[in-house]
């Protein structure tokens, strides 16, 4: 991230701050940002998005522009003007790692600060967080669903603009996909790039069979042809010939895409027709519109599909596009620097007070049983979740390479109930409350409403 993204801010960030400037310039706070709710049909969620989250730290601060910017809105102070031209971070930052699977109501980052710093950071956090978390939790979904098939990464053309597109694809990685038809995402975080043709190659030949050829002896051990341009069955007929003359010469025909129809019984027919011709090797790939919905269906009616080219609807999440993820205050310092807890009480949105740390609990065998949400001092057994990664104001967490975020993924996952990762989820994995946090919040939502 090498743009300025210092005024990537909801303008209330600003006022707000100003306000703090003058009367509470030096509170601390904690915030922690979690996800309220899951979304339906989602039994957990992947943790991603802290890269650009730590990036943005090391990078923020407000240029001469951006000052500019802001003084022509004739809202701000010239004495909080001076205070941004000298800003830096100085906070903590606590988070889950990437590629930890994490639930509901559970922080994913947790803020100490400054209160003005950690309230100017909140909406790239969420903005970031959102996308990327959203994207990797339904890859993730995505992925489980075609049963150790590969699935690729084909959304770029569908994703909500170049940015995302990107991030999509990197997301996509680390829940588990083989690989990514975009170029950039493939350069950038050295995923392995993959793609076939379009209809519009075979429609620009005179005959499907001479695209075929134009295209096998360009990549004549790299080819995926796609076959349903006109006639599927045909198309099949002249992948075959294609694929028996590459034999000849001593190359392989990688593999046919079905794009269209029937995917379960042109697949079967495809298999049965390359494997009668001696082409046993040739994949399947299946392309379409496809979702994890709609893959555990073929895969239930017994698809013959070695692998899944998955676009739009993992790209943007299409059952649900967007996290209820929210960034709220949960203690503040008094006039004498003491740490209060505090928390918001309204209904349907009710917060837990304090410093709060998530300990994940686990069995003799090693599989996960349930997590604990708890003030940070108490002594619970199990692993914490949240790791510092920024002591005051300096990064101090290194992010693993992608494929060991890759790998921590799937470790992860198959260490929780093979219920969780259902489409249509019934099971839902325990999160409780521990005593000491039931206690402060029981007692703080007395005193608040007296206060009120």
């Amino acid at each position: 991230m090498k743009e300025n993204l210092s005024l990537l801010v909801d303008l209330y960030e600003f006022t707000m701050s100003q306000s703090y400037f003058l009367y509470k310039k030096k509170s601390w706070a904690t915030f922690d940002l979690f996800v309220r709710a899951l979304p339906p049909n989602r039994a957990y969620l992947v943790s991603c998005g802290l890269e650009d989250l730590l990036e943005y730290i090391r990078q923020l601060k407000f240029t001469k522009d951006d000052i500019s910017f802001l003084k022509s809105k004739k809202i701000f102070s010239d004495e909080f003007l001076r205070y941004l031209r000298n800003f830096r971070f100085r906070g903590d930052i606590w988070a889950i790692p990437e590629g930890e699977i994490f639930f509901a109501q559970e922080p994913m980052v947790r803020v100490t600060a400054p209160i003005i710093e950690a309230q100017l950071i909140e909406s790239y956090f969420l903005n970031t967080v959102n996308l990327q978390t959203m994207i990797a939790s339904k890859a993730s979904r995505v992925v489980n669903a075609g049963r150790g098939r590969d699935v690729i990464d084909f959304s770029l053309r569908r994703t909500h603009g170049a940015w995302a597109g990107i991030k999509v694809a990197r997301c996509a990685y680390i829940a588990g996909c083989q690989g990514t038809s975009n170029v950039l995402a493939g350069k950038l975080y050295n995923i392995p790039v993959s793609g076939t043709m379009a209809h519009s190659f075979v429609a620009a030949f005179k005959k499907e069979k001479d695209s075929f050829l134009s295209y096998v002896r360009t990549f004549p051990d790299k080819s995926i042809l796609l076959v349903d341009t006109y006639n599927v069955k045909e198309g099949i007929k002249n992948a075959i010939s294609v694929g028996l003359e590459l034999k000849c010469e001593g190359h392989r025909l990688l593999g046919i895409r079905l794009d269209s129809g029937d995917i379960v019984s042109l697949s079967k027919l495809a298999r049965k027709m390359l494997d009668r011709a001696g082409l046993e090797y040739v994949k399947i790939l299946a392309t379409g519109n496809l979702d994890e919905f709609k893959i555990e269906k073929l895969l239930k009616r017994g698809a013959c599909v070695d692998s899944f080219g998955v676009g739009t609807n993992m790209g943007v999440s299409t059952d649900a596009p967007s996290l209820d993820v929210i960034y709220k205050l949960s203690e503040v310092t008094d006039g004498a620097g003491r740490f209060l807890p505090t928390m918001k009480l309204s209904k349907a949105k009710a917060t837990y007070p304090g410093r709060k740390q998530v300990i994940r609990q686990q069995d003799k065998n090693g599989k996960f049983i349930k997590d604990v949400l708890a003030l940070e001092k108490e002594k619970i057994p199990g692993r914490p979740l949240l790791i510092k990664v920024v002591d005051k104001g300096n990064v101090v967490y290194n992010i693993p390479s992608l494929d060991r975020i890759r790998c921590s993924v799937k470790d992860n996952l198959a260490r929780f109930s093979t219920a969780l990762l259902e489409v249509f989820p019934k099971y839902k994995y325990p999160v409780v409350v521990s005593p000491g946090l039931k206690k402060l919040h029981s007692e703080l939502s007395r005193q608040l409403m007296r206060r009120q």
